[in-house]
């Protein structure tokens, strides 16, 4: 197996090689990440102008673009030749459930590995400052041995979130749905130097939606939540309602 490892906290994230050694065991790994942190790039690609990618001090490919510019190059440019089997994202610092997964550079490099017809998952840890990368590799190296067996459709995407414990004291796996937050907190304003109005996003919404069966309630628990996600946001139950309406016009 040739796994393509990419995240969207940089070359120099902590976890990064952690997790690359560890699929190693597994695996060929080739890391393609973007060489600052890209949180929050979303599926954003890079089309004003040229990337760049180059061999970092520590061996890892790093790319001037976004998580998805990573997963898009690597994969139809520089191992065209040797093409991955799938794409591994993360691990993340902080959680991507629920609403994050819109926003979330983790789960949108995964999500371009599936565009381009592999199997991907996207890892992420519950804390901002994790301290326990290696149960993030534990999760993983069971998903890997699961596969072995029985592989995932190419279609798909597991959004694995990772509580921030040591692998002895996680419960289990749970298969989950996407919680909801509540809306965001507005944005902080202040001034620069000079008294003009500078702007910054602020934090993401408390649990909402949060009830057994969720990502949150999983990880809450003390479980990996494991959150199969689909590309296709067609809301089909919609669909007579939205035509008998048209058809009023």
């Amino acid at each position: 197996m040739h796994i393509l490892l990419s995240n969207d906290d940089g070359y120099l994230a902590p976890g990064l090689k952690i997790l690359a050694d560890c699929l190693s065991r597994h695996a060929k790994v080739s890391v393609v990440v973007p060489d600052r942190n890209r949180s929050a790039a979303s599926n954003s690609l890079t089309l004003q102008r040229p990337i760049r990618a180059q061999i970092a001090e520590n061996g890892f490919t790093k790319v001037d673009g976004t998580p998805t510019d990573c997963v898009h190059l690597a994969i139809t440019g520089l191992f065209k030749n040797d093409l991955p089997n799938m794409v591994i994202s993360g691990p993340n610092d902080g959680p991507n459930m629920g609403d994050d997964v819109l926003y979330s550079g983790t789960v949108a490099a995964a999500t371009e590995g599936r565009h381009l017809g592999l199997p991907a998952i996207a890892v992420s840890m519950s804390s901002y400052e994790p301290e326990h990368y290696e149960s993030a590799c534990r999760a993983v190296d069971a998903l890997l041995l699961q596969m072995e067996h029985s592989m995932l459709p190419a279609d798909s995407i597991l959004n694995v979130n990772v509580p921030d414990l040591p692998w002895e004291q996680i419960k289990g796996f749970k298969a989950t749905r996407l919680g909801a937050r509540h809306k965001s907190a507005g944005v902080i304003e202040q001034h620069d130097p000079r008294g003009i109005p500078i702007y910054w996003v602020g934090p993401p919404g408390n649990e909402q939606d949060a009830g057994e069966g969720t990502d949150f309630h999983a990880v809450r628990n003390g479980y990996v939540s494991v959150t199969p996600l689909q590309i296709d946001l067609t809301r089909y139950d919609s669909l007579p309602k939205l035509t008998e309406w048209l058809n009023t016009l």
